[in-house]
């Protein structure tokens, strides 16, 4: 079987959140300070959650600094190193479930362990998503996150950016696994209605049977003769010959016969004929139809 889109999703964005996350949770980019009045202008001081560096741009950076101020117990620092631990944890363990369920090397994927897996990597997602939006709210409040005073000024460092990123692809690489549990629930619902499904009734020994006699029908093709419904020949026997007929004769038409003329057309013709041509010609004519010397 090809594996689902949402799951191929989900295993590309959690290992590029996981990344992100890990390099902003190790990082010491998290605030930066510059702006120091008895240092050099280009003196940048970067404050994470584990260390603090100077950086000079003539020189190296140099790491484990001393914290003068009590940056490091600030509640906003403490309690991001215990949820940005938790969260790559929680990722970690999501990743494994991910990679148990959507079994590329199998043909079919298991849909419930690919779900738990998302639900798994969006908490992580939440877990370094609250820890970055708290600091990020307090970066500037001296009182909370200790820094020195005016005209020290502080900025959001990389650190905190990559630790936003990484929580957006968590979360959204969980909730792409998440959805994987669509056709287990599915899966899960066919069942049931099997299940429910109640099976054949077989017959109790109470149980009985009458057999009801079948009224006569009467048959589907009439016999029908002289625009009447009769019954069959068979069927009517010699009792039917007996009956008497009801109703009338229809009447019927005179035989057609061919026209005859009562008068003769001939008459006239005869006695013309006996004569000569020239009397024809000079003679009136006494016959009814028309003479030659009419035209």
């Amino acid at each position: 079987m090809r594996t689902p889109a949402v799951m191929t999703l989900g295993m590309v964005l959690a290992p590029c959140g996981l990344l992100l996350t890990l390099t902003s949770t190790l990082a010491p980019g998290w605030r930066l300070v510059k702006g120091f009045l008895d240092q050099p202008r280009d003196v940048v001081l970067y404050q994470g959650l584990w260390d603090m560096c100077r950086e000079q741009s003539s020189r190296e950076r140099e790491c484990g600094q001393e914290d003068a101020l009590g940056y490091f117990q600030a509640e906003p620092v403490l309690v991001a190193r215990g949820l940005m631990v938790t969260s790559l944890a929680v990722t970690g363990l999501g990743l494994l479930l991910a990679s148990l369920g959507v079994r590329c090397w199998e043909e079919e994927p298991h849909f419930a362990l690919a779900g738990a897996s998302g639900v798994a990597l969006f908490a992580a997602g939440l877990l370094s998503l609250i820890p970055v939006s708290w600091y990020n709210h307090f970066l500037q409040d001296r009182a909370v996150l200790p820094a020195p005073a005016s005209p020290v000024t502080v900025e959001v460092s990389y650190s905190l950016v990559l630790g936003y990123l990484g929580s957006c692809l968590l979360l959204l690489g969980g909730l792409s696994l998440a959805l994987s549990f669509a056709p287990w629930c599915e899966e899960c619902c066919r069942r049931r209605r099997k299940a429910s499904r109640p099976g054949p009734r077989h017959p109790s020994i109470s149980t009985v049977y009458v057999d009801w006699p079948q009224p006569a029908l009467a048959p589907a093709i009439k016999y029908y003769s002289d625009g009447q419904h009769r019954p069959r020949p068979a069927e009517a026997g010699p009792a039917a010959a007996a009956k008497p007929k009801v109703g009338f004769p229809m009447p019927r038409p005179p035989p057609r016969t061919s026209y005859t003329n009562p008068v003769d057309v001939l008459d006239g013709e005869t006695g013309a004929e006996s004569q000569g041509a020239s009397s024809r010609s000079t003679r009136p004519c006494q016959s009814s139809l028309p003479c030659d010397s009419d035209l």
